[in-house]
Parts: C-alpha cells; sequence; structure tokens
C-alpha cells in the first residue's frame, strides 16, 4: 500500500457537507468538515481521483507541517525544519502564497516572503544553490493558512483552482462558477430519472454540470494541467489508469437536458 498522507479540500461556503459525501464515495479516509474545506487522508490514487473526479472541491492541498507560532522567527524557524529538498529539486521553480486571520501577522504577502526566505535558505545552505521563484506557472506552489496562530504548510496539489473544467471555450459575461452550479445541483435533490430545465441558462454552466452529473462524467477528465503532475513522484502509469477507470464508470443518460435564454449571444 502506497503511503498515506493528509490532505485539504478547499472549497466555497455551504458546500462542505456535498463535499464530505463526495470525498466518501471515492473512498477517502478520516473525513472531517472544516470552514470552507474538508480533511482528509489517502494515498497517492485519492490525491488523484480527487482531483479529477470532485465536483465541489476548489483546490487539494497537501499538508505538510502544522504548527503554532505567534511571530516570524518563529514561522521561519518551523518552515526550516521541512526538508524541502525531498519534496522538489534546485532546477524546480516554486511560489508562496498565504492566507492569513491572525492578530500575530498583519500582511500576507509578508508571511509568504518569511517562508520563501525559508526555503531558499534551506537550499543554499545543503546545496549552495537556491530554485527559482515563478508566481505565474511554477512547478510547486506552497500554500500557507494562517489563523490566529495554528499554521498549515501545504502544496497545492490542483494548481488552478478546479472550476476551470477546461471544457469552455468561451462565456457570456457574469458566468456561475461551475463548483457553485454543481453543488447547487448536488443540494436539489434532483435524482437524474426525469429531465433538466434551466430556463435562464446564460453559457450552459448548469446544463454542462448537469449534464456531467447525469452521465458520471469526471469534471476534470478532460483538464490538462493539474499542480501534481509537476511533481517528482508524479506516477504517470497510475494516473492514466484512474483516468480509464473513471472513463469506464460513466452511464447513459436517457432523458432530457436543455435550457433557455432571453439573449441569443449567450446561447
Amino acid at each position: 500500500m502506497s503511503e498515506i498522507n493528509n490532505y485539504t479540500a478547499t472549497t466555497l461556503y455551504g458546500l462542505e457537507k456535498v463535499l464530505f459525501e463526495e470525498l466518501t464515495q471515492i473512498g477517502a479516509l478520516n473525513i472531517e468538515i472544516g470552514n470552507r474545506c474538508v480533511y482528509f487522508s489517502g494515498d497517492k490514487t485519492i490525491l488523484y481521483k480527487s482531483n479529477m473526479s470532485l465536483r465541489t472541491a476548489l483546490k487539494i492541498l497537501k499538508t505538510e507541517k502544522i504548527f503554532n507560532a505567534n511571530n516570524e522567527k518563529i514561522l521561519y524557524h518551523q518552515t526550516s525544519k521541512i526538508k524541502w529538498d525531498k519534496i522538489f529539486n534546485t532546477n524546480n521553480t516554486f511560489s508562496v502564497s498565504s492566507t492569513v486571520n491572525s492578530k500575530y501577522f498583519n500582511h500576507s504577502k509578508y508571511t509568504s516572503l518569511v517562508v520563501k526566505d525559508a526555503i531558499v535558505d534551506q537550499f543554499k545552505k545543503f546545496h549552495k544553490i537556491r530554485p527559482s521563484v515563478d508566481t505565474i506557472n511554477p512547478d510547486y506552489n506552497i500554500n500557507l493558512h494562517i489563523t490566529h496562530s495554528k499554521c498549515n504548510i501545504s502544496i497545492n496539489s490542483s494548481g488552478e483552482s478546479l472550476h476551470k473544467r477546461g471544457y469552455r471555450s468561451s462565456q457570456f459575461k457574469a458566468p456561475i462558477n461551475e463548483v457553485l452550479a454543481a453543488g447547487i445541483i448536488l443540494l436539489s435533490g434532483w435524482d437524474k430519472k426525469v429531465n433538466f430545465i434551466d430556463p435562464m441558462c446564460g453559457s450552459g454552466t448548469f446544463l454542462i454540470e448537469a449534464a456531467m452529473i447525469a452521465t458520471n462524467m469526471a469534471p476534470n477528465l478532460n483538464r490538462k494541467s493539474f499542480g501534481f503532475k509537476k511533481w517528482k513522484n508524479f506516477d504517470t502509469s497510475l494516473y492514466e489508469k484512474i483516468k480509464q477507470d473513471l472513463k469506464n464508470d460513466e452511464k447513459q443518460f436517457d432523458n432530457i437536458i436543455f435550457g433557455f435564454d432571453i439573449a441569443a449571444s449567450s446561447v
């Protein structure tokens, strides 16, 4: 059995219970609801499957270290305890993003800088060379979440938000978030045994998400990019097997999904 790790799946407020059910269905372990997130654990199969098949998750974060800190020196010291060269190499790029809700830390950019410095200094100390920072398209996106004094350092396995399914070529103004649309459908109690109608469909987000739910199509099956694909422990054969298994689980839908909109341009 492969290594079990702890993860956090972030979501929109109000969709935590739906995400909990989704994680249960894919076989995740130790599932616990948080605020706009659900905590869980699992092996690499669960990591890949959660990114490809969860409809109400925004990002899947792999936990590296949880600790308490009330100043930048402790934050730097605890970050330095992580063996970063076991995670990525000097030829990889990385970025740090922070979410801060704490009286001890006032600015998310500053905490990101502290973590970045700790990582860079460790590489320079042991390898005499440092990896480069890339804020646009990094190989590894390090995520720091601080609530009061509790700090959680994790790695973003998803890359861009999972609501970016990859099926849109264009969209009408003010489209609904795909994760929100899927969550509303799942909360509606639609049993997939009757037609699905959206009388104000816009560019069709509800219709597309409903079609994927009805046919049991994994929402991110055709997405080109995930953060974990750049990781040095990425298992191509396992990824392709999971992808094929998800395709094999798709079903026929015999009813009708259709929508209307007053704006012909959006349709």
